[in-house]
C-alpha cells in the first residue's frame, strides 16, 4: 500500500499549531520561538515528514542551489577542487550547479544570468574573467577562490610563500640555474604571489634565474606542446647543468616530467623538479611529483563555510549585510617527493 504524504494540514493538528505557524517554521523559521520550533522539529520525526522539495521552493523561493564557475577542468587543481566542493554536500545539504567558462567572458556571462534563473542561494567563483567588482553587483552570496577578490569574500592559498618554500627546497639541491615557468599572471591575482616569492629567492641568494612566462594555451593540447617546447629549450640553453623547475601547477609539472621521460627513458640527474597544488596527478604520476601543497580540501571547506554563513544570514528577518568582505589565507604544506633531492631539514 502507498503510505499518505503527511501535509501541513496534519502537522498543524498533530501540535495544535496553525497552518501559517507551521508553514512559517519551513519558510522563515527565525520567526518562531525555539521552543516551538523544537516541538515542530520532533513533530516531523513523530509523523515520519517527508520534505516536498519542489512546494518548498515555490512557497520560501530558496532552491538550496548554489552556483560554481570554474575556467576549466583540465587543470587537475580545477577538478580537484569542484570534487571537494561537490563532496560538501553531505555537511551542508546544498546542491551545485556548474559551469566551465573557458575564459570566455560573454559565454560566463551567460552562465550566470542562467544560474541567477535559477534562482541560487550563492554562488562560488573560480574563473578570472568576470571583476571581482560585477561579481558583487549581483547582490547574492558569492565566495571567490584563487582570483582577484578586492570586492568579494574570499579563500586563497599563501601563494607568495609557496614560493618561497618551493625555490628554497630546490636551492637545498644545489642547482646551477633555477627556472620558473607560469603564465604572465596580473600582480592583482592572488597566484602572481609565487612568481614573487621565486624571483626574491633567487635575488636575496644570488641565485642564476630565468622566468618563463609565457600563454600557454586553453586546452590540455596547448599546454602540453608549450610544455613540451619549453623542455626542449631548457635542454639546449641549460646543458650539462643542475636545473631547478618550478612549475606553477601540478598539470604543467607532470607534463615536464612525462616530456623529459619520453626523452630520455627516467628523469635525469640534473633536473629538480617541484609543482604547486598537491592535486592528485602530482602523487600518481610515473614519478610522484614534489609540490607545494594548497589544502584544496581546506580551501574547499572554508569557501562553503563561508557562503552557508551568509547565505543563512539572508534567510533571517533582519539580516546583517557585510560591509568588508572576508578574506581567508590558507596555509600551505611543502610536499617533497622524487623528483627532488632528499633533504632531512627543511
Amino acid at each position: 500500500m502507498i503510505k499518505k504524504k503527511v501535509t501541513f494540514d496534519d502537522i498543524a493538528r498533530y501540535t495544535n499549531f496553525s497552518k501559517t505557524t507551521i508553514s512559517r517554521y519551513f519558510n522563515n523559521p527565525d520567526s518562531l520561538t525555539l521552543k516551538n520550533q523544537e516541538i515542530i522539529a520532533q513533530a516531523l520525526i513523530d509523523l515520519d515528514y517527508k520534505e516536498n522539495k519542489v512546494a518548498k521552493i515555490l512557497a520560501s523561493g530558496k532552491t538550496e542551489f548554489v552556483g560554481i564557475i570554474v575556467p576549466n577542468l583540465y587543470l587537475h587543481y580545477y577538478s580537484e577542487m569542484l570534487n571537494q566542493i561537490l563532496s560538501s554536500y553531505e555537511k551542508f545539504g546544498y546542491k551545485f550547479l556548474v559551469f566551465s567558462g573557458n575564459s570566455n567572458e560573454a559565454i560566463e556571462r551567460q552562465y550566470i544570468k542562467e544560474l541567477l534563473a535559477y534562482n541560487i542561494e550563492g554562488m562560488i567563483v573560480l574563473s578570472h574573467t568576470i571583476p571581482s567588482k560585477e561579481l558583487a553587483s549581483y547582490n547574492i552570496p558569492i565566495v571567490t577562490i584563487e582570483r582577484e577578490d578586492e570586492y568579494t569574500n574570499s579563500v586563497n592559498t599563501d601563494n607568495y610563500m609557496g614560493g618561497v618554500q618551493a625555490t628554497s627546497l630546490l636551492k637545498k639541491c644545489n642547482c646551477d640555474i633555477y627556472i620558473h615557468i607560469n603564465v604572465n599572471v596580473p600582480k592583482y591575482i592572488p597566484a602572481y604571489g609565487r612568481i614573487q616569492g621565486f624571483v626574491d629567492i633567487c635575488r636575496d641568494c644570488n641565485l642564476s634565474y630565468e622566468l618563463l612566462l609565457k600563454d600557454l594555451g586553453n586546452s590540455y593540447e596547448d599546454n602540453q606542446k608549450s610544455i613540451q617546447e619549453i623542455a626542449k629549450y631548457l635542454d639546449n640553453a641549460y646543458k650539462g647543468k643542475r636545473k631547478g623547475i618550478f612549475l606553477a601547477n601540478d598539470t604543467y609539472a607532470n607534463m615536464f616530467l612525462n616530456s623529459l621521460i619520453r626523452s630520455y627513458g627516467s628523469l635525469p640527474e640534473d633536473y629538480q623538479i617541484i609543482g604547486f597544488d598537491n592535486s592528485p596527478i602530482s602523487n600518481e604520476a610515473v614519478i610522484p611529483t614534489s609540490t607545494v601543497g594548497q589544502q584544496i580540501d581546506k580551501i574547499a571547506e572554508t569557501a562553503m563555510e563561508i557562503l552557508v554563513e551568509q547565505m543563512n544570514e539572508r534567510k533571517k528577518r533582519k539580516p546583517v549585510v557585510l560591509t568588508t568582505p572576508i578574506h581567508k589565507v590558507i596555509t600551505l604544506v611543502l610536499i617533497n617527493r622524487d623528483t627532488t633531492c632528499i633533504v632531512t631539514q627543511l
